[in-house]
Formats: structure tokens, sequence, C-alpha cells
């Protein structure tokens, strides 16, 4: 219970952060979706984190980890970018919904193409059914987050929101579901 009272604070605390963040604006310049390759299975994990090797635009990488859903959000794509870019902007042109929670909007993500849907039941720790309603912060057991990679980094768990953060061209970025702590952080 601390643990995840822990997580949920840091979680809280990150998303306040995101909140009083400056929006930082710039064009994408000529930025278009250059490819996209769905990944075939949530089990696939660390397939879909591969990175996209020849993108010199911005790489998206959705991964839905060991999450079990009707329709398997996971998918990589290289959008065109010769300007820095922001992720929300990047992930739309991948063709990427976000949903946000009531309480923080855009900046804490709550499903990504309508996954996980609020009629499916993840498993808790407990053995309970969870419902994720996207009210406020989602369970620390089981929630997306938000990874970026700079062109010649290493992944980092991203420190603002998906309309802040910016994405320089050779930069990657990844939505992460994570169920119950894995995985843990993206592939290499």
């Amino acid at each position: 219970m601390t643990t995840r009272l822990a997580t949920r604070a840091s979680l809280a605390a990150l998303a306040g952060f995101a909140l009083l963040a400056l929006s930082a604006c710039s064009s994408a310049g000529s930025a278009s979706t250059v490819s996209t390759a769905p990944e075939s299975s949530a089990s696939s994990s660390t397939a879909a984190a591969e990175p996209i090797s020849d993108c010199t635009g911005v790489a998206v990488i959705v991964d839905a980890g060991n999450l079990e859903a009707a329709d398997d959000p996971s998918t990589t794509a290289c959008i065109e970018a010769d300007a820095p870019i922001a992720a929300s902007d990047a992930l739309k042109q991948a063709d990427v919904a976000t949903e946000g929670t009531d309480e923080y909007a855009d900046q804490v993500v709550c499903r990504v193409n309508g996954v996980p849907a609020e009629d499916e039941a993840i498993t808790s720790p407990d053995g309970t059914d969870y419902f994720e309603k996207c009210a406020s912060m989602p369970a620390a057991f089981a929630y997306w987050s938000l990874w970026a990679k700079p062109a010649d980094g290493e992944w980092a768990y991203a420190q603002e929101g998906l309309s802040t953060l910016q994405l320089a061209p050779g930069d990657s970025v990844e939505l992460l579901f994570t169920l119950n702590d894995e995985p843990a952080a993206p592939a290499a």
C-alpha cells in the first residue's frame, strides 16, 4: 500500500508539474506520417518498442505491454519532421488518439486509441476487477506512461505532458502501458 501511495504521489506531483509547465509553442515544419506498422498482439511488447532505425523524423511507439485488451493499440510510426514538434502533434499524425482524465485533462493519459475501455476489466494485484473511468489519476498498478528518447540518448520518463513535450528530429516518444509494474520502462 505504501508503494502504491508513493507511486500515486509521484504521479500526482508529475501531473502537477506538467500542469504548471509553460507551453512551448513551435510549428512542426513539414510533418506527415511516413509509415505505420501496427503490432499484431499485446504480448509482443518488445517488438512494439523496437526503435525505428531509419526514422530521421520522430519515432512514435505505442506499447500496450501486458494489457490484454479487445483492441490492441500497439503501433510504431515514423513522422516526418524537420523542426521540433509537440508530442501531441506527433501522436495525432501517427493516428494515435489519447484521452486524458476529468481532473488532469490531457496532462495525464488515461486511454490510447480507446484502451483500456471503460467496460474492460483489469485484474488488480488483489485479484479484483478494476475499471478505468478516467476521472482522476489512473490506478498505480495499471497506467499509461509517457517516455521520450533523444536521438543519441536513453529512454527517460517524460517530465511534461503531451502538449508541452517537444521532440526534435531523431527523437522518439513512447506511450507504454504498465500493468503490475511490468514493463517498468521501454525496451532499449
